[in-house]
């Protein structure tokens, strides 16, 4: 698949995330995201016996409790949830742009390609002396 238009279709995709979470959690309307797990933060830190549980993707289903937690802060959607047998604690932090599927009663609701490919790394100038803003004049 051409790179370029991936690129172009990510803010696409993400304004189009944040307007049915917006939906969904304004009318707490139960539903599941998949999103890519090495992206996700969790606050504390959750234990290696659960983590190690997570594949490369992970569903997360915002009901009851989880769902009224919810909210979205800049570009992240942001939950309590428990883990585990011992149901651990913790707030999860996922980056919109990283949610891959978002489902209600089964049914997809929303479907992000772009999540599954890397984001372009910034490219550094070769020469340093690129970095500060006043040295232009001087390159070229």
């Amino acid at each position: 698949m051409n790179l370029e238009i991936i690129n172009d279709l990510r803010p696409v995709k993400l304004k189009h995330a944040k307007e049915i979470l917006s939906l969904l959690l304004s009318k707490q309307y139960e539903f599941d995201i998949l999103c890519i797990t090495k992206k996700i933060e969790f606050n504390p830190v959750l234990p290696e016996h659960i983590t190690s549980a997570f594949g490369e993707m992970i569903l997360f289903s915002l009901a009851n409790y989880t769902l009224q937690s919810a909210r979205i802060e800049n570009e992240n959607l942001i939950f309590e949830a428990g883990f585990g047998e011992e149901n651990i604690g913790s707030i999860v932090s996922v980056p919109i742009k990283s949610i891959v599927q978002i489902t209600h009663e089964e049914t997809p609701l929303f479907i992000n390609i772009t999540a599954t490919f890397d984001e372009p790394k910034e490219e550094k100038p070769k020469n340093p002396f690129e970095l500060n803003p006043r040295n232009k004049k001087f390159m070229n």
